[in-house]
């Protein structure tokens, strides 16, 4: 079976993307699709002023889901389009952040960890270290997130490209994937991260996901509408499926969002 389904897809408003909605819809329809959900990048509230320049404003949200509520209906019957967001976990600002967007309808959220503690004070996630304390924080940040039950999965859950001894990755990656097991999490196979030649997917993160027994699905990461569906990314994740024997989820439960 081909793909089905892909949960991560941007829009313009996150000021690194192309496309409109209607066109990333239409790609997706013709691809044969049938659940297709946009998760840009979140609207934070954050405090003191900070303005994000990779993320949706908080005062596009409402522009954001009624765009997508009218395709959705327009749409209805040919193709399920989804409203959500990629969020990272920063504990300083999440109870506002989910304010905001419960406010409006939304569906999901997936959790993609851009930076540690939060990007005004803290460390991009997705840089190449061999610092073990590094790691030891992306993982407790990503496990401390997903214990708010509010992510429907992980984008990129291997981010972080932890170049040091393998014994230590093992060891934390191995306690995320077991995290995201215990509570049923799936783990995305990023495809834009194939497309790209990125650190991730890493063989070693998912070699562990098939041996743990983790859920494990795939996201397009799409920032343009002609990646709305990646079929040649898509064939390598499969690859990786059957090289590691993964536990696929093709489409993911959604988590209903609510306040903490």
């Amino acid at each position: 079976m081909g793909m089905i389904c892909n949960l991560h897809a941007h829009t313009p408003r996150c000021n690194h993307a192309s496309g409109t909605e209607r066109e990333y819809i239409e790609n997706a329809l013709a691809a044969g699709l049938k659940v297709f959900g946009f998760a840009d990048h979140a609207p934070y509230p954050f405090p003191d002023g900070y303005r994000s320049g990779f993320r949706m404003r908080v005062d596009l949200t409402e522009d954001y889901v009624t765009t997508l509520l009218a395709l959705r209906e327009e749409y209805r019957g040919r193709i399920d389009v989804k409203i959500g967001y990629e969020a990272e976990y920063y504990p300083r600002c999440f109870r506002d952040f989910l304010k905001n967007i419960t406010s409006y309808p939304v569906d999901y959220i997936i959790m993609g960890q851009h930076f540690l503690e939060n990007e005004m004070e803290g460390k991009y996630s997705g840089r190449t270290t061999e610092n073990e304390a590094d790691l030891v924080q992306y993982v407790d940040q990503v496990i401390e997130g997903l214990d708010t039950g509010v992510f429907t999965y992980v984008a990129h859950p291997d981010l972080m490209n932890y170049v040091g001894d393998a014994a230590v990755f093992e060891k934390h990656y191995g306690r995320l994937i077991e995290h995201a097991k215990k509570l049923n999490v799936p783990l995305e196979i990023n495809l834009l991260g194939i497309r790209d030649h990125r650190a991730y997917p890493h063989d070693r993160f998912f070699a562990l996901c098939g041996e743990m027994g983790a859920p494990v699905c795939t996201g397009c990461d799409a920032h343009s509408a002609d990646m709305a569906y990646d079929g040649p990314s898509y064939a390598v994740a499969m690859e990786m499926k059957e090289k590691f024997g993964l536990k696929m989820v093709d489409c993911p439960a959604l988590v209903p969002v609510h306040t903490l």
